[in-house]
């Protein structure tokens, strides 16, 4: 199967410099990363965005992939460059506003099909999951609760995570994991390691697998979730609940989720971080005259008070009536816009008022004599 070009993939130009390269990358696993992505190839679409950035950031790599193409890692594992030992995770961070605390934790990219080396005995934390959440306006300004229902692997209560029963060593890799073999490359010959097919890089098989988890040590579950949205969150905020992801494996603890909220628009209000706006329509007598004008805001109405002579575009700031902010104490405040409505439509009467209102002229407004000036 022919490969696409990584600079395509990427979308940047063979003379892009890392900044650029890496710039892209974060770009596409935010937008495919699927746990976020609703595109039926967004898996692929990471798998290749992966693929391409870890050449691509690496000078070296880079190099022998301009001069070679594809065929530079042909005889390496996994039908391609070995990927053992490659970290997303901070960049995969960073792609997600950098609020993913300890990074995807034990987020297992081997389940990318990049063969990144063997899973060690040690104890590792399970897969993060990323959980898109939308909200109504109201919910995300006065905060709420939400029940989310997700399927994880969860630990299989058969065998308590461990995949079988009467553990022994295994006898093909001798308890390492591993088994190292030398391959041939046209750079010289390397010595690889790869994953024991006996024991599955565990180092230890079971006498008896269990049936449940057929040896996976986890099993699907579906688990109902609540979730404490706090006050003040907008669209792009994230909120973590700890251990709440996918199983770990060898005793390790459960990933994490992260929420990522989606602030559905409101009707007539308009935010600007922890502010409001709303715009509010007057007549020209109104502007003209002065008037008091019931408004509401998110907390109940309020009488503003609007002097003669206002004209459209005129803000009013009403303290404390905007969103709480969720990153610290207090609230925002709220704006509210004038906006002068011609009449289209006029009676006889208020066309003869409107007339005798022509009459007064603009001869004292400054800005009309500069104007006048040039006429």
């Amino acid at each position: 199967m022919n490969k696409k070009d990584y600079y395509e993939v990427l979308g940047v130009s063979k003379d892009a410099s890392q900044d650029e390269i890496k710039s892209a990358f974060r770009k596409l696993a935010k937008k495919y990363h699927p746990d976020v992505s609703k595109e039926p190839d967004a898996e692929e679409k990471f798998k290749e965005a992966q693929e391409a950035y870890a050449v691509l950031s690496d000078e070296s790599k880079r190099k022998q992939y301009d001069q070679f193409g594809h065929t530079a890692f042909d005889n390496n594992g996994a039908g391609g460059y070995d990927f053992s030992g490659f970290d997303f995770s901070d960049i995969i961070r960073e792609a997600f506003g950098g609020s993913f605390e300890g990074g995807f934790g034990g987020t297992d990219f081997s389940d990318f099909g990049f063969g990144f080396g063997s899973k060690a005995n040690r104890p590792t934390k399970g897969r993060d999951k990323i959980v898109r959440m939308d909200l109504d306006f109201e919910e995300a300004v006065y905060g709420t609760k939400k029940e989310i229902t997700l399927t994880l692997n969860d630990t299989c209560d058969e065998c308590h995570g461990e995949g079988g029963f009467d553990i022994n060593t295994c006898d093909e890799c001798h308890g390492s994991g591993t088994i190292t073999a030398q391959k041939q490359t046209i750079f010289g010959a390397f010595m690889t390691k790869t994953v024991c097919n006996k024991c599955g890089g565990k180092g230890e098989i079971y006498t008896k697998e269990c049936r449940k988890c057929h040896g996976l040590g986890t099993v699907k579950a579906k688990k109902n979730i609540e979730v404490k949205v706090p006050a003040g969150v907008d669209t792009g905020v994230q909120l973590r609940i700890k251990e709440k992801g996918e199983a770990g494996q060898n005793g390790g603890p459960n990933g994490d989720i992260y929420l990522e909220f989606y602030v559905n628009d409101h009707p007539i209000f308009q935010r600007e971080g922890s502010d409001i706006y709303l715009e509010l329509p007057i007549t020209v007598a109104e502007a003209a005259l002065g008037c008091k004008k019931k408004v509401p805001t998110l907390y109940g109405n309020i009488t503003l008070t609007i002097p003669a002579g206002s004209e459209s575009g005129d803000k009013h700031r009403v303290r404390g009536k905007g969103i709480e902010n969720v990153n610290s104490y207090g609230k925002g405040d709220m704006y509210i816009i004038l906006k002068v409505k011609t009449p289209q439509k006029l009676s006889r009467d208020q066309k003869r008022l409107f007339e005798q209102l022509a009459k007064t002229g603009l001869d004292d407004d400054r800005e009309f004599n500069k104007i006048k000036e040039y006429l």
